[in-house]
């Protein structure tokens, strides 16, 4: 095994997260075409391409209830930055929601968000020594 490529993340509406992660988060789309009977619909950090999250539609109760709670009520993903306070102000004026405000850490400063279905990211800007 050489690397990861795509992580699935369930989501009630693909066009819909698609918009959140794209005009919120600042992601860039990636893919969207058909695919057999489902819909390929994948997005990244802008500067990222060899990892793309993957919207798949939750369509039976059991993915239904996994919805925002794919890593439990951990983190589900590490994002990083190179400015967390600066990225925090510019998310947060676009609707994002937060648990907090930017805090230093021991390796950098982080804060966690959530996601429109209840996933919660840790925004990173890690120390350089």
């Amino acid at each position: 095994m050489n690397k990861i490529g795509h992580i699935t993340l369930l989501v009630k509406d693909q066009n819909e997260a698609l918009k959140f992660y794209t005009e919120k988060l600042g992601f860039q789309k990636r893919q969207d075409l058909p695919l057999g009977n489902m819909r390929w619909v994948t997005v990244s950090p802008k500067g990222q391409t060899d990892i793309e999250l993957t919207f798949v539609v939750a369509d039976t109760e059991e993915k239904r209830r996994a919805m925002g709670k794919q890593a439990g009520d951990h983190v589900f993903l590490t994002l990083q930055t190179d400015d967390c306070r600066k990225e925090y102000k510019a998310l947060k004026a676009k609707g994002v929601k937060f648990y907090g405000k930017p805090e230093v850490q021991q390796w950098g400063v982080d804060v966690v968000l959530e996601d429109l279905y209840g996933n919660l990211f840790d925004l990173v800007q890690r120390f350089t020594h």
